[in-house]
């Protein structure tokens, strides 16, 4: 009988796109299954890559162009256009994601978004009748100030002076003055796809929870978090609509805040699973499904909050399917992802983050190998039931809840 295995991972943020992990998976199953029946189906959730892959899934184009990049300088970008016409995407990551910043010069509370507005005024010089904003992979925590500023928007202290980039400068804010957005914004639906785990404000605010990713330190998260709080009481008072929740709002964190910033134009804010797996045909294929083999770069307690393995397990197992994850490191709470029967980190021994970014196809498929040569070999075992032993955990191994 033939094998039939769905394949649908994440990227591997600055290392690998989804389609080059999608890519490296189906080379260990074939180590092991070389006559299985393979679907690949790369995820992308927002960042980088989702333009490109909305393109082709739609028989769009991509169109490039130069933009300002997070650290204020030109940068080559593209956003795309899906089949039809009628519809942007435009991919945040591509022109603010924290790829585009070099290690020794992350410092979130300088970095822009004044690039992704310059995007959006692209898509709107394209004539398009809706714009869709993905938010992921994110070098930023300015609260999309840059961007409104690139559309019109002045943000401006107490002497009336524009504010510089960056998410500390909204300490200064003191007024806004949006008379000068561009009118055309009115006429355009404007979506954004994000994480709707992710708020701008209070202790779960994205300057506290991914600050420190993006290389602030404590001091700088401290700022960071009362600069977007002040940020959040100017552009509720002077620029959104009433009883628009920019504090605490589902999605408002999205990308360092560029889902309040959005959000205060009128954007819709939607998980983005809704948004960006529909054209993909992701459950049909499922449901066709032997086996489901998941990958990101990490599986911890924040996998279940949005992220793309959590969000495949819990489509597979509506219709019964077992779920192998593969991630690049395992965290805290990889053992407790709803949905994931079984999960293996790709890394056989430590080593320097570098090499292992560097060496990601290569670990990545040999960790395939590694973990479906388990699964033969469990499958000719006998199971009893019973709890779980403590070092199949430690094992990174949970027993499949629909398969013995």
């Amino acid at each position: 009988m033939l094998t039939r295995v769905v394949v649908a991972p994440s990227g591997f943020k600055e290392s690998l796109s989804a389609e080059a992990a999608a890519d490296a998976i189906a080379a260990g199953v074939r180590r092991v299954l070389p006559d299985a029946e393979l679907d690949l189906v790369p995820l992308v959730d927002g960042g980088e890559g989702t333009a490109a892959a909305l393109a082709a899934a739609t028989e769009g184009r991509v169109v490039t162009l130069s933009a300002t990049g997070p650290l204020g300088e030109i940068v080559g970008t593209h956003f795309a256009l899906l089949g039809g016409g009628d519809t942007a995407v435009v991919e945040m990551a591509a022109v603010a994601g924290l790829s585009l910043v070099p290690r020794d010069l992350r410092d979130p509370g300088a970095t822009t978004t004044y690039g992704v507005g310059e995007l959006i005024g692209a898509a709107l010089d394209m004539g398009v009748r809706r714009i869709l904003v993905g938010c992921g992979d994110s070098g930023t925590s300015d609260g999309g100030a840059g961007a409104l500023q690139a559309l019109g928007a002045r943000l401006l202290d107490e002497d009336g002076l524009e504010l510089g980039p960056g998410g500390l400068e909204l300490n200064r804010l003191h007024r806004i003055d949006p008379s000068g957005l561009d009118a055309r914004l009115k006429d355009v639906e404007l979506l954004v796809a994000c994480n709707p785990y992710n708020v701008l404000c209070g202790e779960r605010g994205v300057a506290r929870v991914f600050g420190p990713q993006k290389g602030a330190t404590p001091e700088q998260v401290e700022e960071l978090s009362a600069a977007l709080e002040n940020w959040a009481f100017v552009l509720t008072r002077d620029v959104a609509v009433p009883d628009t929740d920019l504090r605490n709002g589902p999605g408002t964190g999205a990308s360092g805040g560029l889902g309040a910033g959005l959000a205060a134009l009128g954007a819709r804010l939607l998980p983005r699973f809704e948004v960006l797996l529909e054209r993909l045909d992701l459950d049909a294929r499922l449901a066709r499904a032997d086996l489901v083999i998941t990958a990101e770069g990490a599986l911890d307690h924040q996998t279940p909050r949005g992220k793309v393995p959590a969000e495949v397990a819990r489509r597979a197992k509506q219709y019964g399917r077992p779920v192998l994850a593969l991630a690049g490191t395992l965290g805290e709470g990889a053992h407790n992802v709803p949905g994931v029967d079984a999960y293996h980190g790709i890394m056989p021994y430590p080593m320097p983050l570098a090499e292992a970014m560097d060496r990601a196809t290569e670990l990545l498929t040999d960790a395939t190998e590694r973990a479906l040569r388990m699964i033969a070999l469990g499958a000719r075992l006998p199971v009893t039931d019973g709890e779980v032993p403590a070092q199949a955990e430690v094992s990174g191994t949970q027993r499949p809840s629909s398969v013995r």
